[in-house]
Protein backbone atom coordinates (compact mmCIF):
# COMPACT_ATOMS: atom_id res chain seq x y z
CA UNK A 1 0.00 0.00 0.00
CA UNK A 2 2.81 2.40 0.86
CA UNK A 3 4.70 1.52 -2.32
CA UNK A 4 1.74 2.46 -4.52
CA UNK A 5 1.21 5.80 -2.78
CA UNK A 6 -1.62 5.01 -0.37
CA UNK A 7 -0.21 7.51 2.12
CA UNK A 8 0.21 10.35 -0.35
CA UNK A 9 -1.56 13.40 1.05
CA UNK A 10 -2.36 11.68 4.37
CA UNK A 11 -1.78 13.95 7.36
CA UNK A 12 -2.69 11.61 10.23
CA UNK A 13 -3.91 8.02 10.70
CA UNK A 14 -6.31 6.60 13.27
CA UNK A 15 -7.08 2.94 13.89
CA UNK A 16 -8.80 0.63 16.34
CA UNK A 17 -7.96 -2.97 17.21
CA UNK A 18 -10.30 -5.33 19.05
CA UNK A 19 -9.42 -5.96 22.69
CA UNK A 20 -11.53 -8.70 24.32
CA UNK A 21 -10.01 -7.97 27.73
CA UNK A 22 -11.92 -4.68 28.17
CA UNK A 23 -15.64 -3.96 28.06
CA UNK A 24 -17.53 -2.78 25.02
CA UNK A 25 -17.97 0.99 25.23
CA UNK A 26 -14.40 1.55 26.42
CA UNK A 27 -11.05 2.08 24.69
CA UNK A 28 -7.47 1.61 25.81
CA UNK A 29 -5.05 4.40 24.94
CA UNK A 30 -1.30 4.88 25.34
CA UNK A 31 1.21 7.44 24.07
CA UNK A 32 4.28 5.84 22.47
CA UNK A 33 4.75 2.17 21.49
CA UNK A 34 1.55 0.19 22.02
CA UNK A 35 2.53 -3.01 20.15
CA UNK A 36 5.79 -4.80 19.41
CA UNK A 37 7.92 -5.65 16.42
CA UNK A 38 6.99 -9.08 15.06
CA UNK A 39 8.96 -11.34 12.70
CA UNK A 40 8.56 -14.81 11.23
CA UNK A 41 11.28 -17.39 11.91
CA UNK A 42 11.53 -20.74 10.08
CA UNK A 43 14.30 -23.23 10.86
CA UNK A 44 14.78 -26.27 8.61
CA UNK A 45 17.18 -29.10 9.51
CA UNK A 46 18.48 -31.90 7.29
CA UNK A 47 20.74 -34.80 8.22
CA UNK A 48 21.44 -38.52 8.06
CA UNK A 49 18.46 -40.49 9.36
CA UNK A 50 18.20 -44.08 10.44
CA UNK A 51 16.78 -46.47 13.02
CA UNK A 52 16.10 -45.29 16.57
CA UNK A 53 17.97 -48.35 17.87
CA UNK A 54 21.19 -46.96 16.37
CA UNK A 55 21.17 -43.19 16.96
CA UNK A 56 24.98 -43.18 16.99
CA UNK A 57 24.95 -44.06 13.30
CA UNK A 58 22.69 -41.12 12.49
CA UNK A 59 22.75 -37.40 13.11
CA UNK A 60 19.59 -37.70 15.27
CA UNK A 61 17.86 -34.81 13.62
CA UNK A 62 14.81 -34.93 15.89
CA UNK A 63 16.98 -34.47 18.95
CA UNK A 64 18.78 -31.57 17.28
CA UNK A 65 15.44 -29.99 16.41
CA UNK A 66 14.42 -30.29 20.05
CA UNK A 67 17.56 -28.40 21.04
CA UNK A 68 16.68 -25.65 18.55
CA UNK A 69 13.23 -25.35 20.09
CA UNK A 70 14.49 -25.11 23.68
CA UNK A 71 18.00 -23.67 23.44
CA UNK A 72 17.70 -20.95 20.80
CA UNK A 73 15.19 -18.85 22.79
CA UNK A 74 17.29 -19.37 25.93
CA UNK A 75 20.54 -18.25 24.30
CA UNK A 76 18.80 -15.33 22.63
CA UNK A 77 17.60 -14.11 26.04
CA UNK A 78 21.25 -14.00 27.17
CA UNK A 79 22.57 -12.26 24.07
CA UNK A 80 20.01 -9.44 23.96
CA UNK A 81 19.43 -6.63 26.43
CA UNK A 82 16.46 -7.82 28.52
CA UNK A 83 14.99 -4.34 28.25
CA UNK A 84 14.31 -5.13 24.57
CA UNK A 85 11.58 -7.52 25.71
CA UNK A 86 12.42 -10.14 23.08
CA UNK A 87 10.41 -13.37 22.91
CA UNK A 88 11.01 -16.17 20.40
CA UNK A 89 8.11 -18.62 20.58
CA UNK A 90 7.52 -21.63 18.34
CA UNK A 91 4.02 -22.29 17.04
CA UNK A 92 4.54 -25.29 14.74
CA UNK A 93 6.99 -28.22 14.70
CA UNK A 94 7.25 -31.06 12.18
CA UNK A 95 9.64 -34.02 11.97
CA UNK A 96 9.20 -37.69 11.13
CA UNK A 97 6.23 -40.02 10.77
CA UNK A 98 7.17 -43.16 12.69
CA UNK A 99 8.21 -43.80 16.28
CA UNK A 100 11.18 -46.02 15.38
CA UNK A 101 12.64 -43.94 12.53
CA UNK A 102 14.97 -40.97 12.87
CA UNK A 103 13.94 -38.66 10.01
CA UNK A 104 16.20 -36.92 7.52
CA UNK A 105 14.46 -33.56 7.80
CA UNK A 106 12.50 -31.47 10.27
CA UNK A 107 11.42 -27.88 10.74
CA UNK A 108 9.88 -25.43 13.13
CA UNK A 109 8.13 -22.10 12.68
CA UNK A 110 7.70 -19.33 15.19
CA UNK A 111 7.55 -15.63 15.83
CA UNK A 112 10.19 -13.30 17.17
CA UNK A 113 8.70 -10.34 19.00
CA UNK A 114 10.31 -7.46 20.84
CA UNK A 115 9.45 -4.14 22.36
CA UNK A 116 12.52 -2.24 21.19
CA UNK A 117 12.73 -1.25 17.51
CA UNK A 118 16.49 -0.54 17.57
CA UNK A 119 17.32 -4.06 18.79
CA UNK A 120 14.84 -5.45 16.26
CA UNK A 121 16.87 -4.05 13.38
CA UNK A 122 19.93 -6.14 14.31
CA UNK A 123 18.53 -9.45 15.59
CA UNK A 124 18.22 -11.45 12.34
CA UNK A 125 21.93 -12.32 11.96
CA UNK A 126 22.12 -13.17 15.66
CA UNK A 127 19.38 -15.81 15.33
CA UNK A 128 21.27 -17.46 12.47
CA UNK A 129 24.46 -17.50 14.52
CA UNK A 130 22.72 -19.08 17.51
CA UNK A 131 20.90 -21.77 15.49
CA UNK A 132 24.10 -22.87 13.74
CA UNK A 133 25.94 -23.01 17.08
CA UNK A 134 23.17 -25.05 18.74
CA UNK A 135 23.00 -27.73 16.00
CA UNK A 136 26.75 -27.92 15.30
CA UNK A 137 27.43 -30.82 17.75
CA UNK A 138 24.90 -33.03 15.92
CA UNK A 139 26.29 -32.56 12.43
CA UNK A 140 22.99 -31.56 10.84
CA UNK A 141 22.58 -28.78 8.30
CA UNK A 142 20.43 -25.80 9.22
CA UNK A 143 18.65 -23.31 7.00
CA UNK A 144 17.16 -20.26 8.70
CA UNK A 145 14.56 -18.04 7.11
CA UNK A 146 14.00 -14.89 9.12
CA UNK A 147 11.43 -12.50 7.66
CA UNK A 148 11.27 -9.07 9.24
CA UNK A 149 7.57 -8.39 9.76
CA UNK A 150 6.32 -5.20 11.35
CA UNK A 151 7.78 -2.51 13.61
CA UNK A 152 6.01 -1.41 16.81
CA UNK A 153 2.96 0.84 16.49
CA UNK A 154 4.26 4.09 17.97
CA UNK A 155 1.33 6.29 18.98
CA UNK A 156 1.73 10.02 18.44
CA UNK A 157 0.78 12.13 21.50
CA UNK A 158 -1.47 14.55 19.57
CA UNK A 159 -3.22 11.67 17.81
CA UNK A 160 -3.85 9.95 21.15
CA UNK A 161 -5.29 13.21 22.52
CA UNK A 162 -7.68 13.38 19.56
CA UNK A 163 -8.79 9.77 20.12
CA UNK A 164 -9.34 10.51 23.79
CA UNK A 165 -11.48 13.53 22.93
CA UNK A 166 -13.45 11.48 20.45
CA UNK A 167 -14.01 8.69 22.97
CA UNK A 168 -15.25 11.05 25.65
CA UNK A 169 -17.60 12.66 23.12
CA UNK A 170 -19.34 9.52 21.82
CA UNK A 171 -18.89 7.15 24.77
CA UNK A 172 -18.43 8.66 28.23
CA UNK A 173 -15.89 10.42 30.42
CA UNK A 174 -15.03 7.02 31.92
CA UNK A 175 -14.59 5.32 28.56
CA UNK A 176 -10.83 5.90 28.26
CA UNK A 177 -8.63 3.34 30.00
CA UNK A 178 -4.84 3.20 30.30
CA UNK A 179 -3.21 0.28 28.48
CA UNK A 180 0.24 -1.28 28.24
CA UNK A 181 2.52 -2.07 25.34
CA UNK A 182 1.92 -5.64 24.18
CA UNK A 183 4.02 -8.12 22.20
CA UNK A 184 1.34 -8.31 19.53
CA UNK A 185 2.28 -7.18 16.03
CA UNK A 186 0.30 -4.85 13.76
CA UNK A 187 1.18 -3.62 10.26
CA UNK A 188 -0.14 -0.16 11.09
CA UNK A 189 3.36 0.22 12.56
CA UNK A 190 4.78 0.57 9.03
CA UNK A 191 2.33 3.37 8.20
CA UNK A 192 3.27 5.27 11.33
CA UNK A 193 6.90 5.36 10.23
CA UNK A 194 5.69 7.68 7.44
CA UNK A 195 2.87 9.72 9.00
CA UNK A 196 1.80 10.43 12.60
CA UNK A 197 -1.17 8.61 14.06
CA UNK A 198 -2.40 6.31 16.79
CA UNK A 199 -4.24 3.07 17.43
CA UNK A 200 -6.83 2.57 20.16
CA UNK A 201 -7.72 -0.73 21.77
CA UNK A 202 -11.46 -1.18 21.26
CA UNK A 203 -13.34 -2.97 24.01
CA UNK A 204 -15.30 -5.98 22.71
CA UNK A 205 -16.13 -7.83 25.95
CA UNK A 206 -19.67 -8.03 27.27
CA UNK A 207 -19.71 -6.10 30.57
CA UNK A 208 -19.31 -8.65 33.33
CA UNK A 209 -18.80 -11.38 30.75
CA UNK A 210 -16.03 -13.85 30.01
CA UNK A 211 -12.64 -12.62 28.81
CA UNK A 212 -11.75 -14.36 25.55
CA UNK A 213 -8.40 -14.52 23.79
CA UNK A 214 -7.75 -13.12 20.33
CA UNK A 215 -7.12 -15.57 17.45
CA UNK A 216 -9.00 -18.39 19.19
CA UNK A 217 -11.99 -20.29 17.87
CA UNK A 218 -14.23 -19.48 20.84
CA UNK A 219 -13.73 -15.69 20.62
CA UNK A 220 -16.99 -13.78 21.01
CA UNK A 221 -17.09 -10.09 20.09
CA UNK A 222 -20.00 -7.90 21.16
CA UNK A 223 -21.24 -6.56 17.83
CA UNK A 224 -22.11 -3.23 19.43
CA UNK A 225 -18.37 -2.58 19.42
CA UNK A 226 -18.56 -1.99 15.65
CA UNK A 227 -20.90 0.96 16.20
CA UNK A 228 -18.63 2.40 18.88
CA UNK A 229 -15.65 2.06 16.54
CA UNK A 230 -17.37 3.97 13.73
CA UNK A 231 -18.53 6.72 16.07
CA UNK A 232 -15.10 6.96 17.70
CA UNK A 233 -13.22 7.33 14.42
CA UNK A 234 -15.70 9.89 13.09
CA UNK A 235 -15.57 11.96 16.29
CA UNK A 236 -11.77 11.76 16.33
CA UNK A 237 -11.52 13.11 12.78
CA UNK A 238 -13.85 15.97 13.73
CA UNK A 239 -11.76 16.67 16.81
CA UNK A 240 -8.62 16.77 14.71
CA UNK A 241 -10.22 19.13 12.18
CA UNK A 242 -11.39 21.44 14.94
CA UNK A 243 -7.92 21.49 16.48
CA UNK A 244 -6.29 22.29 13.14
Amino acid sequence: MMEVGALDGVDVLYAVHCDPSIDVGTVGLKVGPITAASDSVHVSLTGRGGHTSRPHLTQDLTYALGKVITDVPSVLSRRLDPRAGAALVWGAVRAGQAANVIPTSGECWGTLRMLDSETWDTTGPLIEEIVHAVVAPYGVEATIKHIQGVPPVDNDALAVAALEMGARTVMSDDAVLPTQQSLGGEDLGWYLTQVPGAMARLGTRKPGGHTYELHQGDLIVEEEATIYAAKLLAATVLATSARD
